[in-house]
């Protein structure tokens, strides 16, 4: 194994240390306000208990700061349509409700804001916005929709996205002599490769995030560049609640080395055919496209 998959695969290890485990959000208080049942209060508490277990995973991804969690929270609320369009958003109400400080509301709120979730109007207050306002390519956002009620929508939209953006990108890449980057490439299948014939599914998933991010920016094209953290963000749900990574299979790890060798002889409807070869191989991508037809 190179050194570079040894770093890799023990930083990866060191990383899902960090993670929040069961019942760390948890600790995240909530404070039983006496208005609490009053008619229209919003429903702080989610119904979907695997809601809930996704965002103590994501929670756990970006750190546990009051801030981190509050965004966490509030976002997966909106997405999941617990808190409803057009529901009013009181900062103290949601201040009292989770034992934060006007300051840590106010900043979530703007970020929030900036996904477009929710708008703040003078005399109006803050309000949740429609879907059709949401900034659905936010990753924050791609990943709520994908763990609450609209997970199979979200999938099949995601999956239908990189069918159109990478083959693209595939083809382009192999254009691009650069060999730093393909070597690069080459190494995220080793990384792959090693790890899963060690069962790590979580560095294969970081390995074959960086893969795909690697090889949009090899194409060359910087408005493809800019959704390369849509793809990174499919990768990261595409496998599940249960895993949030990719499966790591034979056939998977194959696709990958067939596109490094087509890039290496610069033959870029070779790259296209096999990324559309290694989109298909997952089952929610061959519900949408056909597979590939050999020419």
């Amino acid at each position: 194994m190179s050194t570079l998959a040894q770093t890799m695969m023990t930083a990866a290890r060191s990383a899902d240390s960090g993670l929040a485990g069961p019942g760390e959000l948890d600790r995240y208080p909530y404070a039983e306000a006496s208005g609490a049942d009053r008619v229209g209060a919003p429903a702080w508490e989610s119904a979907d208990p695997e809601l809930g277990r996704v965002g103590r995973r994501a929670a756990g991804s970006r750190g546990r700061g009051l801030h981190g969690q509050l965004v966490q929270q509030l976002g997966q609320m909106i997405v999941s349509g617990d808190l409803g369009a057009d529901r009013p958003l009181v900062p103290e109400e949601i201040g009292q409700r989770f034992e934060v400080s006007r300051t840590v509301v106010r900043e979530s709120l703007r970020v929030l804001e900036a996904k477009g979730l929710v708008s703040a109007r003078p005399n109006v207050g803050t309000r949740v916005r429609p879907v059709s306002d949401w900034n659905l390519l936010d990753p924050d956002i791609i990943e709520w929709r994908a763990f609450g009620p609209q997970r199979d929508d979200q999938r099949r939209e995601l999956s239908e996205l990189r069918w159109t953006i990478e083959p693209l990108a595939a083809r382009l890449a192999a254009g691009h002599g650069r060999e730093e980057v393909q070597q690069r490439l080459g190494d995220m299948v080793e990384i792959m490769s090693h790890s899963m014939a060690q069962g790590d599914s979580l560095t294969f998933s970081r390995a074959d995030a960086e893969f795909h991010s690697l090889l949009i920016q090899l194409a060359g094209n910087r408005m493809l560049e800019h959704l390369s953290g849509i793809v990174s963000a499919a990768l990261q749900v595409s496998g599940g609640p249960v895993t949030g990574c990719d499966r790591p299979n034979d056939v998977s790890l194959a696709h990958h080395a067939r596109i490094v060798e087509a890039l290496r002889a610069a033959d870029g409807a070779a790259a296209e055919t096999a990324m559309r070869q290694l989109l298909t191989v997952h089952p929610e991508v061959e519900r949408v496209v056909p597979a590939p037809r050999e020419h």
